[in-house]
C-alpha cells in the first residue's frame, strides 16, 4: 500500500496532541482528526488504514471505541497511543499495537508504516488464496488442453504468480514474529 492512498485517523483529546501527531503525519498520508470517541467513530470509515487511539478520553473511552471499530469489522489497524501503562488488561483487547506516550515522530512513522504492511500483506494474501482456490476448482473440473487454450485461465495463472511475488516480499519487509503473526489477524 503506498503512503499517498493510506489514511491514518488520529483520536485524542488532547486536541494539541492529535495535532502534532498529523502534523508529523499530514505530509506521507492523509490524516483526520478527532478529539473524542464519538467523533472518531463518525469519521471512522473503510478508507481509513490505521488508527491512532487514545485510551483515556471522557465520553466514550478509547476501550469502548475499540471494541467498536471491531465489532464493525473494519479492516485498519488500531494502534492504542496512550498514557496508560500496560497491563494484563491488554490481553483482551483487540488493537494491533501499544505506544506509551510520550511518542517520538519517529516512533510514530515507523508504527504506523508496520500497520500499514499488516494492512497490505493481509489483502494480498487474501487475494492470492482466492485466486489459488479458483484455480483449483478449474484443474479439477477441466482438462490440461482446455486451460492451456484458455485466456482467462493464463491471466489467473499470471495474476497468482504476480500476487506470489508481492506476498513473498511483503513477508520480507515483517521484520520481526510479531509483524509476521500481525499480518494473519485478519485471515
Amino acid at each position: 500500500m503506498s503512503p499517498d492512498q493510506s489514511t491514518v485517523l488520529v483520536v485524542d483529546d488532547e486536541q494539541d496532541v492529535a495535532d502534532l501527531y498529523a502534523m508529523w503525519l499530514e505530509n506521507d498520508y492523509r490524516v483526520r482528526s478527532a478529539y473524542e470517541g464519538d467523533t472518531a467513530l463518525d469519521v471512522l470509515d473503510e478508507s481509513v488504514d490505521v488508527v491512532l487511539l487514545d485510551r483515556r478520553m471522557p465520553g466514550q473511552s478509547g476501550d469502548e471505541v475499540l471494541a467498536e471499530i471491531r465489532s464493525r469489522e473494519l479492516n485498519c489497524r488500531v494502534v492504542m497511543v496512550t498514557a496508560v501503562k500496560p497491563d494484563f488488561d491488554i490481553l483482551e483487547m483487540g488493537f494491533d499495537d501499544y505506544l506509551v506516550k510520550p511518542v517520538s515522530k519517529d516512533d510514530l512513522h515507523e508504527t504506523v508504516e508496520k500497520m500499514l504492511t499488516r494492512v497490505d500483506y493481509g489483502a494480498k494474501l487474501q487475494r492470492y488464496f482466492s485466486l489459488v482456490s479458483k484455480r483449483a476448482v478449474l484443474e479439477s473440473e477441466k482438462d490440461a488442453e482446455a486451460l492451456e487454450s484458455n485466456d482467462e485461465y493464463a491471466e489467473l495463472e499470471s495474476e497468482i504468480e504476480s500476487l506470489r511475488t508481492e506476498v513473498d516480499d511483503s513477508r520480507d519487509q515483517l521484520d520481526d514474529h510479531d509483524d509476521f503473526v500481525g499480518a494473519f489477524q485478519d485471515l
